[in-house]
């Protein structure tokens, strides 16, 4: 059968794939994703392709015509199935894989859906996913065989690695607001091991987000968490994205911790067991951050916006921390490197809970500067290419 596939011109993203359902983005595009990602990895000589899916309404159709396009192509998938995207790249680095695809939209709007992937232990982005295109519409993919799907629940593992690097000293009192976003289920099973009381927010995974959109950059969707940490009085307040690989805080005043601002405390913790080593921050950050880890001994290095770079960044430097001002947190210390929320709250919980000062006294502590918000501008996704 003759393969031959054209993306819209707008989802080919520097990052992933990404579209509007029905509009931008079909089942017929996830198949293609499947057919030539696949081809990409055998012909690496490699067989063995993680799959996971986000809590989207779309998800479930959509990853059943990304495997039916691996499979076509003759991959061995491995389904972890519904959880948050590092759930599934955590499956990637401790499973024999030779590759990921993870179906999730992210912080986006709930008609929105799309795909990030690992090449091996890597990002695939930027110029793959272009060659990806090109090679789709070219039809070069291998020969059709037939492969094959593994069911495989890694959540129990997951979770217990989660815990693994726990090191408060005292018990805290914590709201969680997961968004309706795909790290629910895991989240609760983490909140019953986890020290401490704990108060979970909107832990049901919806895809209809009913609550509020799952972005915590955007202080409205905060609100619902910052109430709930006054009125029970909390220690910290935590929020994720849609799945899971971004993470927003407030303190126990219900004021907003910006990202640059609590990558401060994490620093200055890694700082302490690898004293000079480079913390990288993306052009967002506030030079209030990169002063605050000079001034802990650190060598500050400020990187290009976006996941994708910034994890290449960590791998060619060693840094054994690296964050932006979106929430994205990466752990190379303990870690495996990549933007994980849940392991970034379970490390700095453990740092708020030996501290002796409150996380709003530590708010207050650090300078406070003027800066202007991020100003975004709706405009038409076949104007932005």
């Amino acid at each position: 059968m003759t393969f031959s596939h054209e993306f819209s011109a707008s989802s080919l993203r520097e990052y992933d794939i990404r579209g509007i359902v029905g509009k931008t983005l079909h089942e017929a595009d996830a198949f293609a994703i499947g057919r030539v990602f696949a081809s990409i990895v055998l012909e690496r000589g490699g067989k063995t392709i993680a799959v996971g899916r986000d809590g989207r309404l779309s998800s479930p159709a959509m990853e059943a015509a990304l495997i039916e396009g691996l499979t076509a192509s003759g991959a061995e998938v491995i389904a972890v199935g519904q959880g948050p995207t590092p759930m599934l790249y955590f499956a990637a680095f401790t499973t024999p894989t030779d590759g990921a695809v993870m179906v999730t939209g992210s912080h986006n709007p709930p008609d929105y859906n799309g795909f990030k992937m690992m090449l091996g232990k890597k990002p695939f982005f930027g110029k793959d996913i272009l060659d990806l295109g090109r090679r789709a519409a070219a039809g070069e993919v291998v020969p059709e065989a037939k492969g094959a799907v593994t069911q495989k629940d890694v959540s129990e593992a997951y979770v217990a690695r989660l815990l693994q690097d726990w090191d408060g000293t005292r018990e805290l009192s914590i709201v969680w607001d997961n968004g309706n976003g795909a790290a629910g289920d895991i989240l609760q099973k983490l909140v019953k091991k986890l020290p401490g009381r704990h108060k979970v927010l909107n832990g049901t995974i919806d895809g209809s987000f009913p609550a509020h959109h799952p972005d915590p950059t955007v202080p409205k969707n905060l609100e619902q968490l910052i109430d709930a940490v006054r009125k029970e009085g909390a220690d910290v307040g935590v929020a994720f994205d849609g799945d899971a690989d971004r993470i927003g805080l407030v303190d126990n005043e219900g004021n907003i911790l910006f990202g640059d601002q609590f990558l401060v405390l994490m620093a200055r913790d890694v700082l302490r067991e690898h004293p000079g080593a480079t913390i990288i921050a993306d052009v967002k950050a506030s030079q209030v951050l990169f002063d605050e880890v000079a001034k802990a001994g650190g060598k500050p290095l400020m990187w290009k916006t976006g996941h994708s770079l910034i994890k290449s960044k960590m791998a060619e430097t060693g840094a054994p921390l690296a964050g932006e001002m979106s929430g994205h947190i990466f752990y190379n210390d303990k870690w495996y490197g990549f933007d994980d929320a849940l392991y970034a709250a379970v490390r700095v919980l453990g740092v708020i809970a030996r501290m002796e000062e409150s996380v709003g006294a530590f708010h207050a502590s650090l300078p406070h500067v003027v800066n202007t918000p991020e100003l975004r501008f709706d405009c038409a996704e076949d104007r932005k290419f």
